[in-house]
């Protein structure tokens, strides 16, 4: 049932809405909109000028809309007189195919018809800053295994509070938050839910997040690796599917290795063979291929990937299946767009599953001590250019995912490559400078 947010604005006392949509680079973009406008709003929705941010048009193109998908709609705890709400975009009366969130409510449509209802969780990753980003908050963090570090998670107990009280409020159900491998890094978890849902929530996490370090005079970053040294923001996505009605996993099978089902063993095929691909949109940013091609962290381990293996419950591999009906990817960090996270892992599943994908043999080695002796497993890209390359040549995948998304991502994420290789180091100057 369609909610009224006009009607939800009386009953909630809510006096502006953020009619958000989440662009191609994964930044948010938003409107704020009075109550007394959300009426007009929620039918015809909020214009932007879409070439003002990343996606895949010019000046001359029409208006962009911003249609506000009301059972997204978030009243935001630390202001509950403003609610955020996600919005689909469309152009001329007709969805925009590049938008994210379109994209990924296509996939969901798709694994509907035929039967499938798919659920993920994320594990998001994230530092805290001082205010100009420079250096962790917290001076005093400074273990060589931080991980778990109960002093250090508690010196940042105001901020981690807030932000686990605000999902406990929304209904998020929230179970553990804990310090993390690197200095002032920390990850916080919320229940698994369907995949257009835990995407929204994962925007909102990440806009709430960012919010509320402010509030207390920090910056909070989801960057894949920040500092050298220290393991790097991962965003690890536990993915199960079930039946429509959400009763029955269909991954899970008791009496298969490692409780995955046939179709979950095709599901997983499909992220297997297409993970050099999914890559670009997993790991999105040049920044991305210093954490999962990185060396050895002063804690010890990256904690992240380089080849496309699978496994059961070692945390050495790209994916890992901890238990019956669902497993791990590795694979995705921080700067992942929340929509496309999913949008990328359907895509891939959902074309194993149509050509009984094998995910070929599992391998129970320590990758980071003995990786080099598993042979037959492809290394992950080595940087944005491989991944877009390999994304180019991957032609079920974008046809998944589909064309207008796919040459819109592709050219953009080109010029954001291009823009880096122009860009000098000190590096350059200080190695070649006498050469």
């Amino acid at each position: 049932m369609t909610t009224d947010l006009s009607t939800y604005a009386a009953e909630h006392g809510v006096k502006y809405f953020m009619i958000s949509y989440t662009d191609l680079f994964g930044c948010q973009r938003a409107k704020l909109v009075p109550a007394q406008a959300i009426g007009d709003m929620q039918r015809d929705g909020a214009g932007f000028a879409g070439f003002a941010t990343w996606l895949d048009l010019t000046p001359a193109h029409p208006d962009l809309f911003a249609m506000p998908d009301a059972a997204s709609v978030i009243r935001l705890p630390w202001k509950p007189d403003v609610a955020w709400v996600a919005a689909d975009c469309t152009m001329a009366d007709a969805p925009v195919d590049q938008a994210p969130r379109v994209v990924l409510k296509q996939l969901v449509a798709r694994a509907a018809a035929e039967g499938l209802r798919v659920k993920t969780g994320v594990e998001a990753e994230f530092f805290l800053l001082a205010p100009d980003g420079a250096a962790i908050s917290d001076r005093h963090d400074r273990a060589e295994k931080s991980c778990y570090d109960q002093q250090a998670l508690m010196r940042r107990y105001d901020v981690i509070a807030e932000i686990c009280d605000h999902m406990l409020a929304l209904g998020w159900k929230p179970y553990q938050n804990d310090h993390e491998d690197a200095n002032g890094q920390f990850e916080m978890n919320w229940e698994y839910d369907d995949a257009l849902a835990t995407a929204d929530k994962h925007a909102f996490f990440k806009f709430m997040v960012r919010s509320v370090a402010e509030r207390h005079g920090l910056r909070a970053t989801f960057m894949p690796k920040p500092f050298p040294g220290l393991t790097g923001n991962g965003c690890h996505c536990h993915v199960s599917v079930w039946n429509n009605a959400g009763t029955v996993n269909a991954f899970a099978d008791p009496e298969m290795p490692f409780g995955l089902s046939t179709r979950g063993r095709h599901f997983l095929g499909g992220i297997m063979r297409h993970a050099p691909a999914l890559a670009a949109i997993t790991n999105p940013t040049v920044n991305s291929y210093k954490r999962i091609n990185a060396p050895r962290t002063i804690s010890g381990a990256t904690w992240a990937p380089n080849a496309v293996t699978w496994t059961g419950n070692n945390r050495t591999h790209m994916v890992r299946v901890p238990g019956p009906g669902r497993f791990e990817l590795r694979l995705p960090d921080g700067a992942a767009n929340p929509y496309l996270l999913q949008a990328a892992i359907l895509a891939a599943g959902l074309d194993g599953l149509a050509h009984a994908a094998d995910p070929g043999p599992h391998s129970d080695v320590d990758m980071y001590r003995d990786g080099h002796t598993v042979s037959g497993a492809p290394r992950l890209p080595l940087n944005l250019l491989d991944a877009l390359r390999a994304f180019e040549a991957d032609e079920a995948l974008r046809a998944n995912l589909g064309g207008a998304f796919s040459s819109a991502y592709l050219k953009l994420k080109q010029g954001e490559w291009d823009s880096y290789c122009a860009h000098f180091t000190a590096w350059e100057r200080e190695t070649t400078l006498d050469v």
